[in-house]
């Protein structure tokens, strides 16, 4: 059984009865993320974040939130990852993760400013501002470029829906998938927390040099609020879709970066809330 899911016995209630049922459930268990970083005697250990997350690809996950955050560019920033099994007992042993940085990463631990507490619902608590961003962005998206046919757009989330494998078991989890321009699947995540999906997604992407992806179109299972498209704009996404709404502040903080939002992609239809020139419709 993947660790990501767990059974539960439960009364399945119908009408004005209830029987007894097994179901299924998605795993939620906390991540710490701890940084060590320095040179020689002045290294230094630091807590960073916890995150509600679901277990698997944990080290994706910290990997693409240490670089959505800034605080490393590459994967050849890390010098190593582990989980401190050490300083739990066996059912926690895989929830803390050491990442160990390169001796010349530099960065003010304080100007962070704020301790991370992640959560499934809410995502990072305490955003600083949208001029984060503006500091640590270090790519700029292609203008008007790449453009997709509406018709490819539309054949994306049933593409999503049939390797959600934990959604198929449980139905209630998000996902992050990332697809070519020709529409091909290249890499697929799943958290509990749509933030870590997307963490987890752009991670993996870090690990295999595509950053930035600045040829390539992410769509998640949920919402487009701002986080994500902080975390997309961070990675040169140039189109981002979402199955739900989006909020606001993400469709400003696109549309200030030059990104195609789409929200409501499903059943042949989509909101575009800016960038449509890379949409191509009849």
């Amino acid at each position: 059984m993947s660790k990501g899911i767990i059974k539960r016995d439960i009364k399945k209630l119908k009408e004005n009865h209830a029987a007894a049922w097994e179901d299924t459930l998605v795993v939620e268990e906390p991540l710490e993320i701890k940084i060590a970083y320095g040179k020689g005697t002045q290294r230094k250990q630091k807590d960073l974040a916890v995150t509600m997350r679901t277990p698997g690809n944990d080290f994706d996950l910290a990997m693409g939130f240490l670089f959505t955050e800034g605080i490393i560019l590459s994967a050849k920033d890390v010098l190593q990852m582990r989980y401190l099994a050490e300083q739990l007992d066996e059912a926690s042993q895989e929830n803390i993760v050491l990442v160990d940085l390169q001796t010349d990463i530099n960065f003010d631990f304080e100007q962070l400013n704020r301790h991370f507490y992640t959560s499934s619902s809410c995502g990072i608590c305490g955003k600083a501002s949208i001029d984060m961003v503006q500091t640590t962005c270090h790519y700029l998206l292609p203008k008007g470029e790449p453009r997709i046919s509406a018709d490819l757009l539309f054949s994306l989330p049933q593409k999503l829906n049939q390797e959600q494998t934990l959604f198929a078991q449980t139905g209630g989890i998000h996902a992050a998938a990332l697809f070519d321009t020709n529409g091909n699947l290249q890499l697929l995540r799943e958290d509990v927390g749509r933030h870590n999906a997307l963490d987890k997604l752009i991670g993996a992407a870090l690990k295999q040099d595509q950053i930035p992806l600045s040829n390539a179109i992410i769509l998640v299972s949920g919402r487009a609020g701002f986080e994500l498209v902080q975390k997309s704009v961070m990675a040169g996404v140039p189109i981002l879709a979402a199955v739900g709404a989006a909020s606001s502040l993400a469709v400003e903080l696109a549309e200030e970066h030059g990104m195609t939002l789409v929200g409501f992609l499903r059943e042949q239809k989509g909101n575009i809330y800016c960038g449509a020139e890379r949409i191509l419709t009849t």
